[in-house]
């Protein structure tokens, strides 16, 4: 069966004599490797080794990978690897291991005769930055990642024990839940802890003093290169302060080359290993190694590099940044701006952390994500979140908007929302809504003295929204509606059943009752007012059909406004259908976001309901009920924003939050304010208003048509504001009369 694999066998053997008869033989070690045979007769031994491969059965070690495992081979490579000699010789191993463990199919890891070279390889390898050999350092570990991947266990061979600074032969040695390394808190200092250091120039010589009285016996060579490498090993333990996942650490030092393709393959490979699904790797990467101080490290230095004052524009619309393809040139950039690249490092960078923690097994992911929380969240963000210059509020709330615009990591998603929000989920109350500081300074800053802060708070938040992550709205909102307190329950009593019956409800408020309307002359009443009588009382009351019920709802916010003060029906492609096709397209993704989230199909039962206690509607709503009843007195960019952020709040398909920012006909308790209360104290004012503008509505067509581009800009119209605000107004009550239809229609479908 040998017989035709002797001439392979021999041909390997007189292939290696041949590289060790040189330092028994050879006088010049200073002379360059690539001056000698050896990498000639080392491309030679790979050749054999894969013809060899290719001959046998598949799984089947040969005589020359016998001889290679038997007589350490890669032991005595390595050794001259470390020592480089002749010059150039550990580029020559480190090529010579990668093409091995890439063009040879049969698994050579799990050899002790293969591994533990191929870790004290490992250490080798990002010691020094920008020396010749980065780019095969970086191949060869990027080799052992991919190996790896597709055996994972075999990543328990790459855990040492600190305690321990070789394993021990055939047995692995891996981290227990005992060992007291685990309790070992990892260094802060992030320079001490993954710089590289320098290797000491007395060490290379005494190797290549070593070198130059070789033994002069064939069978002694190995023994005194197997001597040289256990004799470095402590050294190569006192430059490396956490020892045991040497292959972390190594691809930590090279995501610092100065040569951006070695940094991204390093990062490439982290990305492979915090994917790795065995406990232990996760728990030692997580615990004992620099990881966590390279992602919050770096991302301190690069958002501390950023310009005191970026236009918030610039960092909103900054193109979509890839952490792989960080190659800005400012000099092709046509739409460069002052702290562009140091902006797009900033947010590449993150995007990297974000999807390191995406890929990232469970345990190390959580790691990562709570340390980006405290160091970078809490130490770096939110002082800079929580100043008083307006600038700085301005330029840092851009920068957490676009942040959490771009995370779609589900475990730093939460860390995010912990720091932004808080961890409360019971029921607000005012004395206690700054229990969360940052969330109380966020929410304020929605009703800021700077129109800009305000809006790009509330474009945060916004955004925030529509984040899947439950804990956003429940915080936010729902914690506040969970009793459905904000509603008087009355029960039924036999005469108003007839009432109900005939389409009207004991005890309606008739507008035209109401205090704020008693300065309307009666040609100023409000159109269609069938629609002020609900067809239920409460959502616990019988109902009507549900189509009349819809419509009159509908009908109820389409007709809000008075006809003097809406002004789409005179321009084309401003009516109700572009609504309901966008809220139709929303309300489907919204709905996607919440199935998993198990909310109920229906409204808490009322007498479930603890309807004693007092209501708030929550900091976040008071804020926007509050900047809602001065639509006509503050900016169009306000309103277009604080409209926004409600719509986003109906949308979503929660009975409570339907109820109370979409019904109509709630029974508000007293003192409680809905979101349609707040609507018509707002039409109220304008009415009264209304009479005291001369050419109301002339002006007020005049400004729609401006606003849409349809007018040339001209002489400054008086009440602007006030008319921007109508407009608004009325464009808001269409979007909410579109959710509410379409939300109905999603119900009574199948």
């Amino acid at each position: 069966m040998l017989a035709p694999s002797l001439p392979l066998q021999e041909d390997f053997v007189y292939h290696w004599k041949a590289i060790t008869h040189y330092y028994i033989e050879t006088s010049d070690d200073k002379a360059p490797v690539t001056d000698t045979n050896i990498p000639s007769h080392l491309e030679q031994m790979l050749d054999i080794l894969v013809q060899e491969e290719n001959e046998r059965e598949s799984g089947e070690t040969g005589p020359c990978m016998e001889y290679l495992l038997h007589h350490k081979i890669l032991e005595t490579l390595y050794t001259l690897g470390k020592a480089d000699c002749p010059p150039g010789m550990k580029q020559q191993v480190l090529v010579f291991y990668t093409k091995l463990l890439g063009r040879i199919r049969q698994p050579l890891l799990p050899h002790i005769n293969v591994h533990r070279p191929v870790q004290k390889l490992i250490r080798l390898c990002g010691e020094v930055l920008a020396t010749p050999t980065e780019n095969e350092e970086i191949q060869f570990l990027c080799i052992v990642c991919a190996k790896l991947k597709q055996d994972p266990y075999l990543v328990n061979f790459f855990l040492e024990n600190k305690s321990k600074s070789l394993m021990s032969r055939g047995a692995l040695s891996v981290i227990s839940e005992d060992d007291p390394k685990g309790q070992d808190p990892v260094s802060g200092d992030v320079s001490q802890c993954h710089q590289p250091q320098e290797l000491s120039g007395a060490t290379g010589v005494a190797h290549a003093e070593s070198e130059e009285e070789p033994p002069h016996q064939m069978d002694d060579l190995n023994a005194s290169l197997d001597d040289l490498s256990v004799t470095s090993l402590p050294e190569a333990s006192a430059i490396r302060p956490n020892q045991d996942y040497n292959l972390v650490n190594s691809l930590l030092n090279l995501t610092r080359s100065p040569d951006g393709r070695i940094a991204v393959k390093a990062c490439e490979g982290l990305m492979l290993l915090v994917s790795l699904p065995e406990p232990a790797a996760a728990k030692c990467l997580a615990q004992s190694t620099c990881l966590c101080e390279l992602l919050t490290g770096r991302l301190t230095s690069l958002y501390k590099a950023l310009p005191q004052s970026v236009d918030p524009l610039d960092i909103e619309t900054v193109e979509a940044v890839n952490w792989g393809l960080d190659s800005y040139s400012h000099k092709e950039d046509t739409s460069a701006f002052p702290g562009k690249r140091a902006l797009i490092s900033f947010l590449s960078w993150f995007d990297y952390c974000d999807q390191l923690i995406k890929e990232a097994q469970k345990t190390a992911a959580v790691a990562l994500a709570k340390a980006i929380h405290e160091r970078f969240f809490v130490g770096v963000m939110e002082p800079q979140l929580m100043q008083t210059s307006e600038m700085g509020i301005l330029t840092s709330t851009a920068l957490l908007h676009r942040i959490v615009r771009q995370v779609t990591s589900d475990v730093l998603l939460q860390e995010m929302v912990v720091f932004i929000l808080g961890e409360q989920r019971e029921p607000e109350t005012l004395s206690e809504i700054s229990r969360h500081p940052l969330r109380h300074r966020l929410i304020e800053h929605c009703d800021h003295i700077s129109d800009e802060i305000s809006i790009m708070t509330l474009r945060m938040f916004e955004h925030l929204l529509q984040k899947p992550n439950e804990h956003i709205l429940y915080n936010l909102v729902l914690r506040n509606l969970e009793e459905r307190n904000y509603t008087e329950y009355k029960p039924l009593c036999p005469e108003d059943k007839d009432v109900v019956e005939n389409g009207l409800i004991a005890g309606a408020v008739d507008l035209e009752e109401d205090p704020l309307f008693t300065d309307i002359s009666p040609d100023n009443t409000l159109p269609n007012q069938e629609w002020i009588c609900s067809p239920r009382a409460s959502p616990d009351h019988p109902k009507n059909d549900g189509k009349t019920e819809v419509h009159k709802v509908v009908n109820s916010f389409l007709c809000l406004v008075p006809d003097e003060a809406k002004s789409s029906y005179h321009v084309e492609g401003t009516g109700y259908d572009t609504y309901l096709r966008d809220a139709h397209r929303q309300f489907r993704d919204y709905c996607a976001v919440c199935l998993r989230w198990e909310w109920p199909g229906a409204p808490k039962p009322l007498e479930k309901c603890d309807l004693e206690a007092a209501f708030f509607e929550g900091h976040f709503l008071k804020v926007l009920f509050d900047r809602m009843g001065r639509i006509l007195d503050q900016p169009y960019d306000v309103n277009l924003q604080v409209t926004s952020v409600l719509s986003r709040l109906s949308l979503f398909p929660h009975p409570h939050t339907h109820e109370y920012l979409l019904d109509p006909y709630v029974n508000l308790a007293s003192g409680c304010r809905s979101l349609f209360s707040v609507i018509v104290r707002v039409v109220g004012d304008l009415m009264v208003r209304i009479q005291r503008i001369q050419d109301f509505t002339p002006k007020l067509l005049l400004v729609r048509k401006r606003l849409l581009g349809l007018e040339p800009e001209g002489p400054i119209v008086d009440h602007i504001t006030l008319l921007e605000g109508v407009i608004v107004l009325e464009e808001f009550c269409k979007e909410l009369a579109a959710i509410a239809f379409v939300k109905f229609h999603a119900s009574s479908t199948p």
